[in-house]
């Protein structure tokens, strides 16, 4: 936006103004820069003020309230996970709530009891293999999930049929040049 030449729509009806002479011209330009910078800083600090809308240094200071800094690969996948983080309450317990705040970790995660007492398993469906930056995640869902319980942590991979799927040849797997990391987890 510009507001010099705001300015001069605003002043033009008046009549009263020289507005094309240097003098009142550069002023109102000088004026009109000064408000450009204004506006620009109250944008930003708007946006960065606001979760849902932060980019930089906003998801910066809303991370720094924790203790750990959730793992996230964007801006978005990072305001989910400290929005998460910020659900987390004296109630927040139950299977439920606990499957609601572990995204926490900045990766989507869900945990399940299992047949064994004290016991709970956290998967992560849209990740095949481990996760990037798992010791980190793994700190973060273990700070989440109350204490005495045990966790366990469940990976999936791709199976020989999805593969056979995907991949005609042994020799397409030799040209793609894919490592075993890569075969295993190409799922997409």
């Amino acid at each position: 936006m510009n507001h010099g030449v705001l300015l001069r729509q605003l002043l033009e009806p008046l009549g009263v103004y020289d507005l094309s002479a240097l003098w009142n011209g550069s002023e109102l330009d000088a004026q009109g820069l000064v408000l450009d910078r204004v506006c620009s800083t109250l944008e930003e600090l708007s946006r960065e003020a606001d979760l849902t809308q932060a980019e930089t240094w906003g998801l910066d200071r809303v991370a720094a309230l924790f203790t750990r800094k959730p793992v996230a690969d964007s801006a978005e996948m990072m305001r989910r996970a400290l929005a998460a983080l910020l659900r987390i309450g004296g109630d927040s317990f139950t299977l439920e709530a606990i499957n609601d705040t572990i995204s926490g970790c900045g990766v989507h995660a869900h945990v399940d009891e299992t047949e064994e007492p004290g016991t709970v398993v956290v998967s992560f469906p849209d990740v095949p293999g481990v996760p990037k930056g798992f010791d980190e995640i793994s700190k973060i869902i273990e700070d989440i999930l109350p204490a005495h319980l045990l966790v366990r942590y469940y990976y999936w991979y791709i199976t020989w049929e999805q593969l056979e799927q995907k991949i005609a040849s042994w020799q397409e797997i030799e040209d793609r040049k894919l490592t075993w990391e890569q075969l295993e987890t190409l799922v997409r």
